[in-house]
């Protein structure tokens, strides 16, 4: 993994804008609706084009492919893997239930309400779960990704390129465990089981010669869903449990091939009882990881930098903090994205162990977004702008 050497390396978190026709045509897939293969082909490709072109034009060092092929960050495994059916009734976040008038707000917006219930009330687990077909879907990412690597306008420009995947945590939280579930008698066994096969999507992606990126925002989310009624101490031995099994997934890669991103969601509310980074970062510290990629430029968290000086990142470790907020069209000034970046390599103590990176995805699930294409990408070149302030700092 690339450090910052000479200079504050740039990122994202993995999801980027898909087009609008590529976006009803995943929101048919996933629905099981008839739609043209072909067309489902050349529109992937254009957007992955737009989104290759879109990063480097806007200065990102450490690139993807946006996550465009797939529908969400997490509910994509449900396409890939068989033993998921029915429906996952997700509880309330403690957002909803304490602040019902922002929830009837919500719903005001258009098309969020619709889209709000597809990507959260998902399958459930209702028998073992694996991969069917050797790995196809991802396979076909990472060669329309390999594709787009290869144009002439692309080619050569990125520093890194890394490949994001949905965390066995996430999974499990996300697509709940049929309580008759004959191959799982246990949230234990479930959580397990799912790990063994997404080993194989995280052991192909960094065969592929990418930097692997896990997606667990259950890591600090799940405390105000699943576990917004429960005792602390259960959520954070739920943590464990999680972590457990993601370092059971990656004991075959290198920890520098690793990324991990821990959030608290995304959605546009108050977040009020998200669980401090200070109480996290010992049980993250026991992840097999090489980067940290964690929010830290919106207002319920951008004063947590400290914890990061009181709590030393392991040996190895790097960080990437979010310094862009994705939940609100505001374009941070590049002064702003400085001072952010600013207070994690101060925090840190290395500038070469800081990426600049931002909070969360920019296109978490298709046809679910709150940020404006044009401003998603306006916000991507604040983001080059403040690193190179402060890379100017440091370096001169």
């Amino acid at each position: 993994m690339k450090q910052s050497t000479d200079r504050i390396l740039t990122t994202h978190t993995g999801s980027l804008p898909r087009t609008p026709a590529l976006t009803k045509l995943l929101v048919a897939r996933e629905r099981g609706r008839d739609y043209d293969r072909a067309d489902f082909d050349r529109e992937a490709r254009r957007a992955l084009d737009l989104v290759l072109e879109g990063q480097l034009d806007a200065g990102i060092d450490v690139i993807n492919d946006g996550e465009v092929p797939r529908v969400g960050f997490s509910t994509y495994v449900t396409e890939r893997m068989s033993g998921f059916g029915g429906v996952s009734r997700r509880k309330q976040s403690l957002d909803l239930q304490k602040f019902p008038e922002w929830a009837r707000f919500g719903e005001t917006q258009i098309g969020v309400a619709e889209d709000l219930a597809r990507v959260w009330d998902t399958a459930e687990a209702q028998d073992a779960v694996h991969y069917e077909d050797d790995l196809k879907g991802v396979t076909y990412d990472l060669d329309l990704f390999d594709q787009g690597l290869r144009a002439p306008s692309v080619g050569g420009r990125a520093t890194e390129t890394f490949v994001s995947a949905a965390s066995p945590g996430i999974v499990t939280t996300t697509m709940l465990r049929s309580l008759d579930n004959p191959a799982y008698a246990t949230d234990r066994d479930y959580v397990f089981g799912v790990a063994r096969e997404l080993q194989k999507e995280y052991e192909y992606i960094v065969s592929r010669g990418h930097i692997l990126q896990l997606d667990a925002p259950d890591l600090a989310m799940e405390r105000v869903i699943m576990f917004g009624d429960d005792d602390l101490d259960v959520f954070l031995d739920r943590v464990r449990l999680h972590i457990e099994a993601m370092n059971l997934a990656l004991e075959n890669i290198p920890a520098e091939k690793v990324r991990l991103h821990v959030c608290w969601g995304n959605w546009q509310g108050p977040h009020q009882d998200d669980v401090p980074v200070a109480t996290l970062l010992p049980l993250l510290y026991e992840a097999k990881v090489g980067a940290l990629s964690i929010p830290l430029g919106n207002p319920r968290h951008e004063h947590e930098n400290p914890a990061f000086r009181d709590q030393p990142l392991p040996d190895g470790m790097l960080l990437i903090p979010g310094v862009i907020d994705v939940t609100t069209n505001y374009l941070e000034h590049p002064e702003v994205v400085a001072n952010r970046i600013q207070a994690a390599v101060d925090a840190v103590g290395d500038p070469t162990r800081v990426i600049a990176g931002i909070d969360c995805g920019l296109g978490t699930f298709a046809s679910y977004e709150f940020i404006a294409t044009d401003v998603g990408w306006a916000k991507l070149r604040a983001l080059r702008e403040g690193a190179d302030i402060v890379s100017k700092r440091i370096w001169g």
